[in-house]
This record gives C-alpha cells, sequence and structure tokens, in this order.
C-alpha cells in the first residue's frame, strides 16, 4: 500500500460560534463508514462547514472551529501538507473542461494511484458511473460531453473507488440526475467519511445522522427514528414511480 494513502479513525469539528457570535454547544465527530446530510434554509450555514473541513479549519475561520484529526490538531506543516490529499469535493456544478475521453482520462487517474490494473479499474468505476447515472454513456466519449449527471455520477464512482482522499464533501447531489440510493450504497462501501449538504428528503433520511443548521451554527444533530424509516420507504417508493414515468416520457412511451 502506497504512503500516500491517508487513514483516519474520526475527524472531529469542535463547537464555534454562529453569525451572531453566539456559542454552537455541541463538538460533532465523524467516523468512516457514516453518511452525514448538512440540513437547513440557504445562508444557513452548510457551506461554511464543509469548507471548514475542507481547509482544516483551525480557529482561523469565520465560524471559530476547529478540525481534529483522530482527537489531534495537526501542526501547521501536516495541515498544509494535508490540504488537497485529505478531502475530496464535488460542488454543485461539475463541467469538464478537458477534452479527453472518459476511458483515458479515469486509466490515467488510475495509473497516478498506482492500481495493479488501472485498465481493469477504469473499467470498474465507469460501468459504477453507469449505474449511477439516469443515462449510461460510451467508455470512449469525450469528457466535455458528458451531461451534468453524468459527470456527477463519474465523479462519485471515482471518488468511492478510486480516491486516496478519506473524507468526501457533497454538495447536493440530488440536482444531478444521480440514482441518490445506488449512490449512498457505493459510497457507505468506501468506507469514507461522507458529508452531504442537501434539501432532499430522502438524501437526508438515508443518511445516519442529520445536523440542523441556523444562523451559521450547529442548531441540532437528529437521528433517523422508526417513525421517519416508515416515511423514507413511503418517499423511495414514489421516487421509484416518478422515475418510471419520466424514463417512459423520455422514450415517448405513451402513460395510461
Amino acid at each position: 500500500m502506497s504512503s500516500d494513502i491517508l487513514t483516519l479513525q474520526s475527524v472531529t469539528v469542535t463547537s464555534g460560534h454562529d453569525k451572531s457570535g453566539r456559542a454552537e454547544t455541541m463538538d460533532v465527530v465523524f467516523s468512516p463508514g457514516e453518511i452525514t446530510a448538512l440540513l437547513g434554509p440557504t445562508g444557513s450555514g452548510k457551506s461554511r462547514f464543509l469548507y471548514d473541513i475542507e481547509s482544516l479549519a483551525d480557529r482561523d475561520t469565520p465560524s471559530n472551529r476547529c478540525v481534529l484529526l483522530d482527537d489531534a490538531k495537526p501542526d501547521p506543516e501536516r495541515r498544509f501538507e494535508l490540504q488537497g490529499r485529505l478531502v475530496a469535493q464535488l460542488s454543485q456544478n461539475m463541467n469538464f473542461v478537458l477534452d479527453m475521453g472518459v476511458r483515458d482520462f479515469i486509466r490515467t487517474h488510475a495509473e497516478s494511484r498506482e492500481a495493479d490494473d488501472p485498465e481493469a479499474t477504469a473499467d470498474t468505476v465507469i460501468q459504477a458511473a453507469n449505474d449511477l447515472a439516469g443515462e449510461p454513456f460510451h467508455p470512449d466519449v469525450q469528457l466535455t460531453q458528458l451531461s451534468g449527471g453524468q459527470s456527477r455520477s463519474l465523479m462519485i464512482a471515482d471518488a468511492a473507488l478510486l480516491s486516496w482522499s478519506p473524507i468526501l464533501l457533497i454538495d447536493e447531489i440530488e440536482n444531478a440526475g444521480v440514482d441518490k440510493s445506488r449512490a449512498l450504497d457505493l459510497l457507505v462501501k468506501s468506507d469514507k467519511i461522507v458529508v452531504i449538504a442537501t434539501h432532499d428528503p430522502v438524501l437526508a433520511l438515508s443518511a445516519n445522522r442529520r445536523l440542523v443548521f441556523e444562523n451559521g451554527a450547529v442548531r441540532d444533530v437528529l437521528m433517523r427514528s422508526e417513525a421517519e424509516e416508515q416515511l423514507l420507504a413511503r418517499l423511495e417508493q414514489m421516487e421509484e414511480e416518478y422515475a418510471g414515468i419520466r424514463s417512459r416520457l423520455r422514450k415517448g412511451e405513451p402513460l395510461e
């Protein structure tokens, strides 16, 4: 195993303060294989929280939070070294500008990660991406020809199966035409710490827990209740029906 591969047992975001300067009331601990959803209206502090994790905040961001790795604060030199390697982030808008085929792109990434069989690894990533995408794509299609949903599916599969970064931050996966249920299953199996900012009820209820934000601070941490389990099942059934109707409309089939 390469020495570049990073492993973490936990990441802790210590309490800071909200936009008015009032102290947050709790630290938040993240563990591998766990999905956490961030909820709250636009401007409530979700993106700031993601940035604090990405930048390994050390009381030097507007929130005054601090990020601990395995219960310890990295020294300044290691903090700088880890930035860009510890966290993989998928933003709301993803557009490729690289004029390169999908297979070549993923194979090159696999080679840079010293995969035993870059060609087979690329095939695995592309297959996983096509399982997530609303409309599958050919492995030899150019990156610039992928739709938004296809691009996001490819990057989710790449991050889950090929990236060494132990933390994955995702901003609003629901807006990209991705099979959310399969995406979550793939991310859980990757054994990464996954944090998703979302407004989607299915994603929120599918996560291991929900952080609720208000005025720039974590207001509450909620676990899924038994009643919410039942609600999630109903919502998933409704989404499946909706997806079926959408697929038939795209194919020009009549709805009866």
